[in-house]
């Protein structure tokens, strides 16, 4: 029984054809992966709370800064090469709409559009690290049964890891952690490493997340916004080498463990927070604002606003952490920020977080 999972996540298409893929689960699927992400989730009494929360931490690991999907434009930054695009706000004046699309392909190469684009931050500035609590048993968990197909398909994404770098082989490791597909509503099925024996056995980091309240307060009023969004942003950062191998998990095809930092490991957020403080302490609540890997940038006007992002560019630059294009937009007037709207004229409700109220229908006495 399945009562908690701390888990590596990997979104798949789903199409039903047997039950014997995860036995306590009881999914049937053959997937597909195409993303990745890690969950650390607390204990649930039965197998369907536990998927519950694993849904429910998914939301909120959702963008925390998301900048508006109306009014925006595509530049393409590759000089000819197909879909190396970001966005931009069409409010941008054309002059001023030149220099922001030439300060972007000037800094392209701060963006990534896969992960062999991606060298990673220097070791010198931050890593993760694992270490255990006084006393803390090692366990091994054996080797789930899962049909052909469906190992098949874990193959596919072990064989997407190791080429971007992020795997290396564990021999004899002390920590061994399973594979668990587990299924979605919508019919997908995410696939997850159980790191539930492993966060148990860890310390907690207690470093500082940023106070909600004083990210919205310093974001609003400013007149020009641009939203960003790491690439891959926790694998980015590197393991300690020696605690590589407390990562470890069992496939059919070998026994692997992770050259970069997961989301799901404890701590990681933290690690993530910690290096950015390192990196923009003094940009801060000043140019910019950083909740783990979400960032904006804010300014009172767009030339003033363009000054600031090259400033954030050239120390992006400098210490080689990689932007999502997909998930970056320069020069808009609005955006969400945990939960708010912010703009020019302060902060106002997020109306998606009040539509149920304002759809509900009205009693008939």
């Amino acid at each position: 029984m399945y009562n908690s999972y701390s888990a590596l996540v990997v979104t798949c298409v789903a199409s039903y054809l047997g039950d014997d893929v995860a036995p306590e689960l009881e999914p049937r699927g053959l997937w597909i992966a195409d993303m990745e992400c890690h969950l650390d989730l607390p204990d649930a009494s039965t197998e369907a709370e536990a998927l519950a929360d694993i849904e429910r931490w998914i939301d909120r690991e959702k963008p925390k800064f998301e900048a508006p999907t109306k009014d925006l434009e595509n530049i393409n930054l590759g000089e000819g090469i197909e879909g190396r695009e970001v966005r931009i706000g069409k409010q941008v004046p054309p002059d001023l709409r030149i220099k922001l699309a030439k300060l972007l392909k000037e800094y392209a190469d701060i963006f990534s559009w896969s992960y062999q684009d991606m060298p990673g931050l220097d070791r010198e500035i931050v890593e993760h690290k694992l270490p255990l609590l006084p006393g803390s048993t090692l366990i091994r968990q054996q080797l789930r049964r899962m049909r052909p197909e469906v190992a098949l398909k874990i193959k596919e994404e072990v064989e997407k890891q190791w080429n971007a770098g992020f795997l290396a082989v564990a021999n004899y490791p002390q920590w061994v952690a399973n594979i668990v597909p587990v299924p979605k509503k919508d019919g997908k099925v995410r696939m997850c490493v159980d790191y539930r024996d492993l966060n148990r056995a860890s310390p907690k980091d207690n470093f500082p997340l940023p106070h909600i309240d004083i990210l919205v307060d310093n974001t609003a009023q400013q007149a020009f916004f641009s939203f960003m969004d790491g690439f891959s942003g926790y694998n980015q950062i590197m393991m300690l080498p020696k605690d590589r191998e407390k990562t470890t998990f069992i496939t059919w095809w070998g026994i692997f463990c992770y050259k970069v930092m997961l989301f799901g490991l404890k701590n990681a957020g933290a690690t993530y927070q910690q290096a950015m403080v390192t990196l923009f302490h003094d940009m801060m609540h000043k140019e910019i604002e950083v909740y783990v890997d979400d960032m904006i940038v804010k300014s009172k006007t767009l030339e003033q606003h363009i000054e600031d992002l090259r400033k954030l560019f050239a120390r992006l630059r400098k210490y080689k952490l990689r932007l999502n294009p997909a998930k970056c937009t320069f020069g808009v007037k609005t955006g969400k920020l945990l939960g708010f709207v912010v703009n020019e004229n302060g902060i106002e409700v997020d109306p998606d977080k009040v539509k149920a109220i304002r759809e509900m229908p009205v009693d008939k006495w």
